[in-house]
């Protein structure tokens, strides 16, 4: 994923047009703990994407930090809008991307029709699991479409290279976590709205990464989400981390 800042942030944008660069960032000095890898309670609203002839991927949400992000998602769950919706854009070590009714990266609105802003929140990063939107690379072009990051080692010297460069400041907790799993650092700052952690399910999300693609980063076998669905945390195991799974 090394110097592809413009190509990676190309292949994340909902909209198939040319940007100047990746959108408006946000200086982002972090001073909160990290919450990506925190266990929702028992009882709280997760959400489960049934991918077929994959599995599951069960993801918690964070509507305390991101209410409108979270809303949206849940509420086109409910309403059946995602189902039989594919994987349109898979890239092996970044992410894979779906949401979108027409099924070519162009498609997609919000439960208030058209765009809405998703927000941001710097307690959320990049790192392999998160859930955001994709968009046009700002928070104010969120819709239906979203992405799961798988991501790819960062060293020290990279996330130096996007503090001098786009103005994302890490704490010392993002820099460990980024060091030990990896992600899409690059992503930060506040052009994206991260909204969501898998918590069970991500060896699914990989499966999928790895599959063969065309050009166009589109599967060349149909990848199929059957139904997203809106159900209660019941307090069973919390799968966070690729080690959990075997993977690197």
């Amino acid at each position: 994923m090394k110097n592809r800042w413009l190509a990676v942030c190309m292949s994340v944008v909902l909209l198939a047009v040319p940007l100047n660069g990746c959108g408006k960032k946000r200086v982002q000095l972090q001073e909160n703990p990290i919450l990506n890898y925190t266990a929702p309670a028992e009882g709280d609203e997760i959400v489960v994407i049934h991918v077929r002839d994959y599995g599951d991927i069960r993801l918690r949400l964070f509507p305390e930090l991101l209410p409108d992000a979270c809303e949206n998602f849940t509420e086109l769950a409910k309403q059946g809008y995602y189902d039989e919706l594919i994987f349109h854009r898979v890239i092996a070590g970044f992410m894979i991307q779906g949401g979108d009714p027409k099924g070519n990266g162009t498609g997609g609105e919000s439960i208030w029709g058209g765009q809405f802003d998703g927000g941001w929140t710097d307690q959320l990063i990049h790192v392999p699991g998160a859930l955001a939107y994709a968009n046009s690379g700002d928070t104010s072009t969120d819709g239906s479409q979203f992405y799961i990051v798988t991501g790819s080692a960062v060293t020290e010297k990279e996330l130096d290279t996007y503090t001098s460069q786009n103005q994302i400041y890490y704490t010392a907790e993002a820099r460990e976590l980024y060091a030990q799993y990896g992600g899409t650092p690059f992503l930060d700052g506040g052009s994206y709205t991260v909204f969501g952690q898998v918590i069970d399910g991500l060896d699914v999300v990989f499966a999928i990464s790895q599959t063969a693609t065309d050009e166009n980063d589109k599967p060349k076998d149909t990848v199929m989400i059957d139904s997203v669905t809106v159900e209660q945390y019941d307090g069973s195991e919390i799968r966070f981390y690729p080690a959990d799974y075997g993977l690197s």
